[in-house]
């Protein structure tokens, strides 16, 4: 499978602090990839290196194909109108506006508004939209659905599978994790600089170890207990609730999500 990004030793520095360590990680093409960590571990000035945003102070860094980037932090003239922006980055892309991708992120509704009139949701869709403008082959989102309703991180979703469907390579930060194990292929994740962990999901959970939880609800209330192995954890909490006479309403397994795989992982590092 050809790489659609190549990192390889990536340091960066501002003054003493150090951001990245040299850390090192490839991105597939045509796959949706997730970049998470908590605050301060590196994620943006990542994605900025990458882009070509930020200067780095080592390492090396190929790209291939075109790029089209949504930043965290984005912001237009404050009278443009949302086709009037449409209009301009087609025309510095040499491209046609492709309207039914403008009809899917709601664009179309909110074209007779001024930039300052948008909403934080809005104006999020509208950056998304002028990211695609140039039909790139990589696709950066920094915190996507950051201030989107539940119809619009839906929407967003389905726009992201729709891109992933035909070729386009996805590069996500997020620190949704219901969004990340929904919608990537692979992840990679940052801490204090370094690269504590790069692959599936599956592979994490197999590297930290399975994790579920059991959630008792007795008459005393409710409790969740975390464990690995299912049986014997639930057949001693049983015998004991049985011991002292508490009468068990309802049980409820899950599997441990990529949250508590997420955490974990972490703390270890």
């Amino acid at each position: 499978m050809s790489n659609a990004i190549q990192v390889q030793k990536l340091k960066k520095s501002y003054g003493s602090q150090t951001v990245l360590k040299g850390i090192d990680f490839q991105i597939n093409a045509g796959e949706v990839f997730a970049l998470l960590g908590v605050n301060g571990a590196g994620k943006t000035t990542t994605l900025e290196c990458i882009e070509g945003l930020r200067k780095y102070d080592s390492g090396i860094i190929t790209v291939n194909g075109k790029m089209g980037i949504q930043l965290q932090s984005s912001s237009l003239p404050a009278h443009i109108k949302p086709m009037e922006a449409v209009k301009l980055f087609a025309k510095w892309n040499k491209t046609k506006i492709d309207y039914s991708m403008l009809y899917t992120l709601g664009i179309k509704e909110i074209e007779k508004k001024r930039y300052i009139q948008l909403s934080t949701g809005q104006k999020r869709r509208l950056h998304l939209a002028l990211a695609l403008i140039g039909n790139p082959d990589i696709i950066f989102l920094d915190e996507p659905t950051a201030g989107l309703d539940v119809e619009g991180r839906l929407s967003l979703h389905e726009q992201i599978r729709k891109l992933n469907a035909q070729g386009k390579t996805i590069v996500l930060a997020s620190h949704d994790m219901a969004e990340v194990e929904t919608l990537c292929d692979r992840i990679a994740i940052l801490n204090d600089g370094d690269m504590v962990f790069c692959g599936t999901v599956s592979e994490l959970t197999d590297k930290i170890g399975k994790k579920y939880l059991i959630h008792i609800k007795t008459q005393q209330g409710n409790n969740t207990f975390e464990t690995d192995n299912i049986e014997n954890t639930l057949l001693s909490l049983l015998s004991e609730l049985k011991h002292k006479g508490i009468e068990v309403l309802d049980i409820k397994v899950d599997r441990g999500s990529l949250e508590q795989h997420f955490i974990e992982i972490s703390r270890r590092a």
